[in-house]
């Protein structure tokens, strides 16, 4: 039977990249509301009649493009909570694909180009936010890594359900 919980699209994160996120995130969101792992989210809310089409197209693109490069460029302030600032034009491009084919179909939350990111703290003071950004900015240094994958997620107003993984499998050129 088809789901009627709304579909997150998310760019899975390398594991070292996924295990230091994850770790500032436990040690820095609120307990009370950290239901998830680090993640970076592409789309918040794909209407679930679409999800049949999404699989299909989360298949086809994962099929036909390498894993994308990225860089992790430090920290972002989100006001009332820091992330991970991630910088990744190719994954922009197919962010841009699926939205294009989803015209019609995102909320006004999805129907705009996101600020990539990892959120580690959230929901706390801005003086709170303001000094863990302090504290880790001389730790957080710039690097390089690709995204394995694109992932589905059922959302349940809390905890989400893992609904499916695509790895990247095209091979990347050489430059």
């Amino acid at each position: 039977m088809p789901s009627t919980r709304p579909i997150i699209v998310t760019a899975s994160l390398p594991p070292d990249l996924f295990a230091m996120a994850n770790r500032l995130r436990q040690a820095h969101f609120p307990p009370d509301r950290n239901f998830l792992a680090a993640h970076l989210t592409l789309f918040h809310a794909i209407p679930p009649s679409c999800e049949s089409e999404l699989r299909r197209l989360l298949a086809d693109i994962a099929g036909q493009e390498p894993p994308p490069p990225a860089r992790l460029s430090g920290i972002m302030s989100l006001g009332r909570g820091t992330a991970l600032a991630i910088e990744s034009a190719d994954l922009f491009g197919i962010r841009a694909r699926i939205a294009g084919h989803f015209v019609g179909n995102l909320t006004a939350q999805d129907d705009h180009r996101p600020r990539l990111h990892v959120t580690v703290q959230n929901k706390v003071s801005s003086a709170e936010a303001r000094a863990l950004q302090a504290r880790l900015a001389d730790d957080i240094l710039p690097r390089d890594f690709a995204f394995p994958a694109l992932e589905m997620h059922f959302y349940d107003g809390g905890p989400w359900e893992f609904a499916g993984r695509w790895p990247f499998r095209k091979l990347a050129r050489r430059r």
